[in-house]
């Protein structure tokens, strides 16, 4: 059975900044062709939820209250990728637009809800490692490769 690394908040674990979730219904539908691993770089981290709002910025990963996190996103993101050499994992899906799990936009730092391109911290090492990421953004195209592959 095909492991995949996901968004703890996609399956409905409220684990996202302001205490909830964000659960995609559709990821059910391959539930019986995969083994999820849920997983959560903010909490890996040691940042607690509910959480004060972060975006990237270049390097680094700052707060609403300009209090530098990034020590927390990097540790939970080696957490993350622990996890996926020990499962021997290939792909992963991710939260868009999150400062850990975005895989094609982030949010640009300046807490306005304005998108740029970017990856998040745990995207961005995953990748870096084999590990193809996809957004939550792209369930159809991961649920085509996990038939395919089933």
């Amino acid at each position: 059975m095909i492991k995949i690394l996901i968004s703890h908040c996609l399956l409905g674990e409220n684990c996202k900044w302001n205490g909830r979730n964000n659960a995609r219904d559709l990821l059910i539908s391959i539930q019986d062709k995969v083994e999820y691993i849920p997983v959560c770089a903010e909490v890996f981290g040691g940042l607690p939820t509910p959480r004060i709002p972060s975006e990237r910025v270049g390097d680094k990963v700052m707060s609403e209250i300009d209090l530098d996190v990034t020590k927390n996103y990097m540790d939970g993101a080696l957490k993350v990728l622990e996890i996926a050499k020990r499962n021997n994992v290939s792909y992963a899906i991710f939260k868009e637009r999150s400062p850990s799990c975005g895989v094609h936009q982030i949010y640009d730092g300046t807490f306005s809800r304005n998108v740029v391109s970017g990856k998040g911290f745990t995207t961005e090492l995953l990748e870096q490692n084999g590990i193809k990421v996809y957004s939550d953004e792209e369930i159809q195209e991961l649920i085509l490769k996990v038939r395919s592959n089933g």
